[in-house]
């Protein structure tokens, strides 16, 4: 999955599949989170969030979205 970069201080980069409704997420630290299950809508917000790693916080980590983590 292609992610794109984003200017945050806890995230740093954001991919997402629509067919499969998945969201990957390259934190600055080095992890790298896949999400399943993720509507597009959500994706979205994230994307047009002021703050990504707050929207991540309320909407996708405390979404209760199966994950895993890829790297």
């Amino acid at each position: 999955m292609i992610r794109a970069a984003v200017t945050s201080s806890s995230i740093q980069a954001v991919g997402y599949s629509l067919p499969n409704q998945t969201l990957e997420i390259e934190f600055v630290s080095g992890g790298i989170y896949r999400y399943f299950n993720v509507p597009e809508r959500l994706h979205a917000g994230l994307i047009a969030a002021a703050s990504h790693g707050m929207y991540f916080d309320a909407h996708i980590k405390e979404g209760g979205f199966r994950f895993e983590r890829i790297g």
